[in-house]
């Protein structure tokens, strides 16, 4: 299940993005975030859940443990489109990101290349997108048990969405997360994958807070002026709330 990417794909996505936008990117701060996005066969998927438990945690948790990945995470649908689990690993630059890709799916052969192919065969397609995180709290790696995420269509004027969030929205969440109401909420900007250029979540501690929270949020943000503007930028999205079934960093 677990996907590699090799070095000749690495090289010709990094070219795509252009070696100065890279470099840039590398030197702006902010955790990167490889995820992959899995359809599954539904009849199947607690046995993935099963094999990612036995066979990928202790994987991961021990690259956290080690400095290899600074954070991982595995999560099951609960709403939203068509993607039924999702697997995410963390590091500081792209660079580690891709390493630690290739090094974990070692591992994870070297145990079990058989439990490895059952799980691929249940979830036998798949999404790649990596992340950069630009604002919020999730680089502490606390996060609640559901999370809900955002994934948005833009039109081209992300920079000023970016800062739309930093000056408009995130004092709001960074209100609920002190008030108990969120754990975290993150925003992140699209580096590689499909066409969702920008990612909003935020996780809780159980469904009814998490729900409660965004509502409230939502409110906020729609009292706010700039509220608008950021609708019209990225106006179209894909909304899922997740269990956050395993995580560590």
């Amino acid at each position: 299940m677990r996907t590699t990417i090799t070095a000749t794909c690495t090289i010709m996505a990094l070219g795509c993005l252009g070696t100065t936008t890279a470099m840039a990117q590398e030197s702006d701060g902010g955790s990167y975030v490889y995820s992959t996005y899995y359809y599954c066969d539904v009849s199947g998927q607690d046995r993935v859940d099963e094999i990612i438990e036995k066979l990928d945690k202790p994987i991961y948790d021990a690259a956290v443990d080690d400095g290899t990945i600074t954070a991982w995470g595995y999560l099951a649908h609960h709403t939203g489109g068509k993607w039924r689990r999702a697997e995410y690993h963390m590091a500081p630059t792209l660079e580690a990101l891709f390493t630690s890709q290739a090094t974990i799916g070692e591992r994870i052969d070297a145990k079990s290349e058989k439990m490895a192919k059952e799980a691929g065969q249940i979830c036998n397609a798949h999404e790649d997108y990596v992340w950069r995180m630009m604002a919020g709290n999730e680089d502490a790696g606390k996060r609640g048990s559901v999370g809900f995420s955002v994934y948005y269509v833009c039109d081209g004027r992300e920079a000023q969405a970016d800062a739309l969030v930093k000056s408009v929205v995130a004092p709001i969440y960074d209100r609920l997360v002190t008030e108990g109401k969120l754990v975290s909420w993150g925003w992140a900007e699209h580096i590689i994958g499909g066409e969702y250029r920008r990612l909003a979540t935020m996780t809780a501690r159980d469904l009814t807070t998490l729900l409660k929270a965004r509502s409230e949020a939502v409110q906020s943000v729609d009292d706010e002026a700039l509220g608008d503007m950021f609708g019209a930028i990225c106006g179209s999205h894909t909304d899922y709330i997740w269990e956050i079934r395993f995580e560590k960093g």
